[in-house]
């Protein structure tokens, strides 16, 4: 069972002081980039893997989505995209996503930020999506980078030029990995980014695009905190899809 950590108070009330939490996708940097590499979204049925407020299915809506299903594990995530939605062309739902079942050929997307990483078994996800799909029907999600999913020490390091650097720990062995992030013991899965590609063609998808991302020169002069994510990339954006 996957780890439910946002229905701790203490980690969901840290969540709820981050830009992304506050402004939506706006409050997401990585969000111009992963939208690039969604397909035209009117007139689709869509799924929305770890919704958390619903911000992506109320995007998704504006754009003309047909009808979008947010899942999330968190009974305070979705409690707060009900509070925070008048829409009835979303459905909220709980749902842990290593347990997921869905209609075949159901969706024409499926759409997942910064969620993927808390599961153990993706290669069973990656199957359940590839079945939902219909031919060519899109998957595109963001999630935390290997490099960044397995730190050496949270924070700057220097190598022996006296530069910046991120040193990362047994890049190689894959597995869970506990940090403490607005509270203590917070589980993600640690996986090199060929095991994700490879877990994606395995269920028989096409790779379209990956983006190692990271902020851009105007992003880091409007956000100088930014600085640090021009070190290594803390997230990977990645598009595929079915044939067909």
């Amino acid at each position: 069972m996957t780890q439910n950590m946002y229905d701790d108070p203490q980690f969901f009330a840290g969540y709820a002081t981050l830009a992304r939490s506050v402004k939506g996708l706006d409050g997401a940097p990585e969000w111009p980039a992963l939208r690039s590499m969604l397909p035209a979204v009117a007139d689709k049925k869509i799924v929305d893997l770890g919704c958390g407020y619903g911000w992506f299915c109320r995007w998704a809506r504006e754009q003309g989505a047909a009808a979008v299903l947010g899942l999330d594990v968190s009974e305070k995530m979705l409690a707060k995209a009900q509070e925070m939605t008048r829409d009835p062309g979303i459905t909220y739902r709980r749902e842990g996503l290593e347990t997921l079942r869905l209609g075949a050929q159901s969706a024409d997307l499926a759409y997942s930020s910064l969620a993927l990483h808390y599961l153990r078994d993706i290669d069973g996800l990656f199957a359940t999506l590839f079945q939902a799909l219909k031919p060519g029907g899109m998957l595109v999600f963001s999630a935390e980078h290997p490099i960044y999913t397995a730190p050496l020490r949270q924070g700057w390091g220097q190598d022996e030029a006296g530069e910046k650097s991120w040193p990362v720990n047994h890049y190689q062995q894959e597995g869970e990995r506990v940090s403490n992030w607005f509270a203590d013991g917070v589980k993600k899965q640690h996986r090199k980014l060929a095991s994700w590609i490879n877990a994606l063609l395995a269920a028989g998808f096409e790779i379209v695009h990956v983006d190692e991302w990271g902020p851009d020169e105007a992003q880091v002069r409007a956000n100088p905190a930014l600085e640090e994510e021009t070190a290594r990339p803390m997230l990977f954006l990645l598009s595929a899809r079915r044939p067909g």
